[in-house]
């Protein structure tokens, strides 16, 4: 029966500020790539401490950027998860070139292991993905990238806030200065820091970042203020077949001051997911999301998961029971195998990942959101302990009663 109480999955956490600055930049006059998505690129580069930033209207197309300003394309292959949205290999299938899954480890994230099996003399690329802001082992990756002579794209697309052994998710490491070609980040809706739609591109390399910034408008020598050319005159010259990836200032001006709540933003989450973990602690039939010691999660998604063992339904009725409560869910993610677009290629060998195909039917991803209040938190560990016990195989349920 449904509740009079209503948690949704998700509610963006949009303040005056942002509003205030919106108005602002309506008012100016300049409403596409500007000053706001300069100094948002400068500001965001500066938090990530990453020297060059650029700002784009997906993780999507930032993907895509990146791989086609390293030279990706067809002939090659670049090795990625299983568990991620679609776009991560879409990306890679729009260069050219072949996307190749390596299956998950026990948290989550692409194994470094699996990744080393799946090496081929073709492999260009390694595209890892930080599952629900949970960072990689970026140190194995980046070993087995520079071991082949690979270059490593993050997807950090839930990992704005992260830490890695000490600096930001996407950046170079602060004890051994090791980094990634690029790293792209993702401000959806329903990400830790949101434009609405958008995304930033993060590299050390400033080639390759005055290429990507070239081939992210039409591949135009100049950006859309400043038209002067080389030659003293006004004008542009087209240098390479670009796209239409720019982020416009109304985007921007939402990031800049999302940007500045970041850190309470994962503050907050980081106390509901230890609310969470307080409160499902003893109910057996979950398990919860993994951590590291070693990382900072940005708690971008509360992944639940199901001891199918140990209960007499599946996850979707599960889902189907919360949401009789009035609580919201989703499900990160089907895993690239599943769907059909991408059915042959997951017949391969080389694209096997029995691990993340296991782990998928166990997973609920729960509300977590800074809007959220800690009744809402409560209500929902709530809902998610009585469908558990309520729905105990009856070998468990006897055994919870001898227990007590």
């Amino acid at each position: 029966m449904q509740s009079g109480v209503q948690v949704p999955y998700h509610r963006p956490s949009i303040g005056d500020e942002e509003i205030d600055e919106v108005v602002r930049t309506l008012k100016s006059g300049w409403l596409t790539t500007g000053p706001r998505t300069a100094q948002f690129e400068q500001e965001f580069g500066a938090y990530a401490d990453v020297p060059h930033a650029l700002a784009v209207n997906s993780c999507t197309s930032g993907l895509h950027l990146a791989l086609a300003a390293l030279n990706i394309g067809p002939g090659m292959e670049v090795i990625t998860t299983p568990l991620t949205f679609c776009a991560t290999v879409n990306t890679i299938i729009h260069t050219g070139a072949t996307p190749v899954l390596a299956d998950v480890g026990p948290d989550g994230n692409i194994d470094p292991a699996s990744i080393q099996s799946r090496i081929t003399g073709k492999t260009r690329a390694i595209v890892p993905v930080h599952f629900a802001g949970l960072p990689c082992d970026m140190d194995a990756i980046w070993f087995l990238a520079r071991r082949h002579g690979l270059d490593v794209i993050e997807d950090c697309a839930h990992a704005a806030g992260a830490f890695y052994k000490g600096g930001h998710a996407g950046a170079a490491s602060p004890l051994t200065g090791e980094h990634s070609a690029a790293s792209v980040f993702s401000f959806y809706a329903v990400k830790n820091l949101t434009t609405g739609e958008g995304g930033m591109v993060l590299t050390h390399d400033q080639e390759l970042a005055s290429r990507m910034k070239i081939l992210s408008l039409h591949g135009i020598s100049k950006n859309a203020w400043n038209r002067y050319s080389d030659r003293g005159h006004w004008g542009y010259e087209v240098l390479e077949s670009g796209y239409k990836y720019n982020m416009s200032d109304i985007q921007a001006s939402i990031g800049i001051h999302q940007l500045r709540k970041l850190e309470g933003f994962i503050e907050t989450r980081t106390r509901f997911v230890e609310l969470y973990n307080s409160l499902l602690a003893d109910v057996e039939e979950v398990e919860r999301p993994p951590e590291k010691p070693d990382c900072r999660h940005a708690w971008h998604l509360y992944t639940l998961r199901l001891n199918l063992e140990r209960l007499a339904i599946g996850r979707d009725e599960f889902i189907e029971q919360l949401k009789d409560r009035g609580v919201g869910t989703s499900v990160h993610f089907i895993p690239i195998p599943l769907h059909p677009f991408f059915a042959s290629r997951a017949k391969l060998r080389q694209n096997y990942c029995p691990r993340a195909l296991d782990l998928y039917p166990r997973l609920i991803s729960l509300p977590l959101f800074p809007a959220m209040t800690e009744d809402q938190v409560e209500y929902v560990a709530k809902a998610v302990t009585q469908i558990a016990r309520k729905s105990r195989k009856q070998v468990w349920a006897a055994m919870a009663a001898a227990g007590d």
